[in-house]
């Protein structure tokens, strides 16, 4: 009698505190894994994006920072988040180049993530630290790295990363040799370089930007077909003498493999309503980047195209862990 009489009181008891249990998942905070350090080209994109989303949905984006192996720690711990919509991975181009650099990861980028959205895409810029280095323009650059091989070092922000593969496709094409100085992200690179620790870095524009405007480092070009917005005195590699040379940085968002598709598309309706927003395409401008317009399968179909691009330039450059 006990057991008939509890039951009905159970059922009525969850069916009063269901829309409570609701409201508890839909206010619960989303969390951006992003796998670099504080003060990189990922995270001055992905600091500005989440405050906007977190005003704009009235629910709070956290960003938490993993970095290490040219962001692969961080993709690896965001592969392993539950799937309940809540979770996301900001990764970058350095993840297309990974599978090639790295003999083995604990995550597969086109099996372990569902591709939500293309966020940013920026030229990488070629920047000196004119104390160390003393040059005026790429020529004078070409100048110095051929009369004294291997004496200069460029910064990147790790093993597999974009900036590495940016520096020795470099290398290839110009027939220069400049030694690699590998660190744990974009942002401790940096700050290397600003210190006039290294001499110069390949690095994405964004990161680059405000210290570019600010004076502590010098952009010689930008690795574009164009210049880039906001940037109009920086010439392109091609106008600077290394035609050809054209490497691009790009910033994207996946969820962890069996996300819904409901969760996926929400993300997706909330990005397109922050990109039509002046605020984020004037801070876009200000970092050199144009807003993208690529979602869902399209953007995976992206994704795959630059893994196979990237494979073929680890192996022509013969680039190697260091």
């Amino acid at each position: 009698m006990k057991r008939r009489t509890l039951l009905p009181a159970l059922t009525a008891l969850t069916a009063l505190m269901s829309p409570w249990l609701v409201q508890a998942q839909g206010n619960k905070p989303y969390t951006w894994i992003v796998p670099f350090p504080a003060g990189g080209g990922t995270d001055a994109f992905a600091r500005p994006l989440t405050a906007l989303l977190t005003k704009q949905m009235g629910r709070q984006v956290l960003i938490d920072n993993k970095g290490g192996a040219g962001g692969t720690v961080g993709a690896g711990v965001a592969a392993k988040l539950a799937p309940d919509g809540s979770n996301f991975f900001m990764g970058a181009v350095h993840h297309a180049i990974a599978p090639s650099m790295y003999p083995r990861l604990d995550y597969k980028l086109e099996e372990d993530f569902i591709p939500v959205a293309l966020l940013a895409s920026v030229p990488q810029v070629i920047v000196v630290h004119t104390g160390q280095l003393p040059v005026a323009d790429l020529k004078g650059l070409l100048a110095t790295v051929r009369a004294k091989p291997g004496k200069l070092n460029y910064a990147s922000a790790g093993n597999g990363t974009s900036h590495h593969l940016a520096g020795e496709l470099f290398k290839l094409q110009t027939k220069t040799f400049i030694t690699h100085i590998p660190y744990r992200g974009a942002g401790p690179a940096l700050q290397d370089l600003i210190a006039g620790q290294v001499d110069l870095m390949f690095d994405g524009l964004g990161s680059s930007a405000t210290h570019i405007k600010s004076g502590r480092v010098k952009a010689l070009a930008v690795a574009g077909p164009k210049r880039a917005v906001g940037f109009p005195d920086v010439p392109t590699a091609a106008e600077a003498g290394v035609p050809g040379y054209e490497v691009s940085t790009w910033y994207g968002l996946w969820a962890p493999k069996g996300t819904s598709k409901e969760a996926v598309a929400a993300m997706q309706a909330e990005l397109r309503k922050a990109f039509a927003t002046d605020d984020i395409r004037n801070i876009w401008n200000g970092l050199g980047a144009e807003t993208p317009n690529l979602y869902g399968d399209a953007f995976g179909q992206f994704v795959s195209a630059e893994v196979k691009r990237w494979a073929a330039v680890v192996k022509a450059s013969g680039a190697k862990l260091d």
